[in-house]
Parts: structure tokens; C-alpha cells; sequence
């Protein structure tokens, strides 16, 4: 572990033990991949229980709550709010992707960690974020990239449509990730390979640097630069005695 990752872990490890400790909750910021690969590292270290939550099914980009409702006898809400972030003008407005929403919201001095997924569906921005940071937002972002817009808070979010997913059915000769991953994202084996050399897989929360690892069941896999999706399993082989895979992608 790099000195920045052990850091990492004995925060973890506090906010366990302040939580299991002190009978009240605690939080982590939001945290991207390799943070939750290294909690993933430390977490049969954990003396309590934890949770896992992005606000939304689905979300990458997510908080972890340490503490049990049954043991602390009551529940306290992750604190994660999602903003909808709009062209004023749909009309005129230019064409918005993640890099400026992203872009606009780093430009006013937010920290990434207090940021979690951003979606964009219709030049609308769904923007996950802290409570308190969505004050802040609220108050000053007023435009993105080169479009003015509103900014409000969203009552309620369009569960299924921010994050769709399409079935998809593969061929491989044999249940290795970087054969998997080679023929989902249209790539071939070496450079399949080459993912895990340079640290951009990910499977259930851990980063792999083994290509021939075989994936689980219902197991979420992203690969950064190209997508994420959901192993599903075999099933069955083909007359050639390859074998027949599904999976879901993340569209």
C-alpha cells in the first residue's frame, strides 16, 4: 500500500471505530474507485457494521455510513441530496456533457469528495452531492460551459432511467476477465490486458491487477475509459464449445 492509501485505511478503520465505539454514525466523503478498492482491502478489519449507498441504486460514486440501526437504536439518512441542474433556455442552450458539468462545479473551488455521480439525461444535469454542498451550489452556479442555468433540488429522481443497462450476450473461450472485458467493449486481448497493468479494472469493489481473475456472479465490473457492467453467467456453449456469457452493460 502507498503511504496515500494507508492513510486512507486508518481513516476508514476510525470512522469504524468512533461508529462501533460511541453508538452514533459516521460518514465517509464520496469515494471513487480506488477509494473503495482500498476499503475493500481493510474491511475484514472492521469491528462494526457499514452501508453503502451513492443516492441512487446503481450510482458508482458512493458514501459508506459505519453503524448498525439495531445496535444504535435509531437511523440517520446518508446525507447526500441530488441536484437537477438546467439550461434556462433549452432552446439555445449549447449540447451539455459530464466534463462541464463536472468542470463548472470544480471551477467554483468544490472538492471532488463532496461530489458523487453526475448524469446527464436531456441536457439535464442530476448532480449527487452533500447537503451542505448543495447549498452552496444552489447559490452559485449559475452557468455551464457557456449555457446560464437553474439549479434546483430534486423531490424525486426517475429510478431505472438514469441508469440503464442492456443485456448483452458474449463468446469466449474461457471465463477470464480480460476476454470478457475484450469482447464487451469491442477491444482486443492485449489491450484488454493492458487495462490491468495500468490499474483501470475494477470488480466488487476491488482494483485487479490479474487478468486471468474469473468474475462472480452478479458481480459489478468497471473498467475506467470505457464503462461498467454487470456479470451474469453462463448460459450454455456453443457448437464450437465456446462458451456463452451474459452480462449487463451500463449504457
Amino acid at each position: 500500500m502507498t503511504e496515500e492509501k494507508e492513510l486512507l485505511a486508518k481513516r476508514f478503520l476510525e470512522l469504524d471505530r468512533k461508529a462501533y465505539s460511541n453508538l452514533y454514525y459516521t460518514f465517509t466523503d464520496f469515494l471513487g474507485l480506488m477509494e473503495q478498492s482500498v476499503f475493500s482491502e481493510i474491511s475484514g478489519r472492521l469491528r462494526g457494521k457499514h452501508e453503502r449507498f451513492g443516492g441512487i441504486s446503481g450510482a458508482e460514486r458512493i458514501m459508506i455510513r459505519f453503524g448498525d440501526p439495531e445496535e444504535i437504536g435509531y437511523d440517520v439518512p446518508f446525507p447526500i441530496v441530488c441536484l437537477l441542474i438546467r439550461p434556462k433556455a433549452q432552446k439555445f442552450a449549447d449540447r451539455l456533457t459530464h466534463r462541464d458539468f463536472l468542470g463548472a462545479l470544480l471551477n467554483l473551488g468544490i472538492e471532488r469528495d463532496t461530489l458523487g455521480d453526475i448524469v446527464v439525461k436531456d441536457n439535464t444535469g442530476y448532480i449527487f452531492t452533500t447537503e451542505d454542498m448543495a447549498k452552496y451550489i444552489e447559490k452559485e452556479l449559475t452557468r455551464v460551459a457557456k449555457t446560464d442555468v437553474t439549479v434546483t433540488m430534486a423531490d424525486t429522481l426517475p429510478e431505472g432511467e438514469l441508469y440503464k443497462k442492456e443485456t448483452l450476450r458474449v463468446q469466449v473461450s474461457s471465463v477470464r476477465l480480460d476476454a470478457v472485458i475484450a469482447r464487451v467493449f469491442h477491444l482486443s486481448r492485449e489491450d484488454a490486458q493492458s487495462l490491468f497493468a495500468k490499474r483501470l479494472v475494477f470488480a466488487g469493489g476491488r482494483e485487479l491487477s490479474s487478468c486471468s481473475y474469473s468474475p462472480k456472479r452478479g458481480e459489478s465490473v468497471s473498467v475506467r475509459g470505457h464503462g461498467r457492467f454487470i456479470y451474469l453467467g453462463e448460459v450454455g456453449v456453443s457448437k464450437k464449445g465456446k462458451l456463452n456469457l451474459e452480462v449487463e452493460v451500463y449504457k
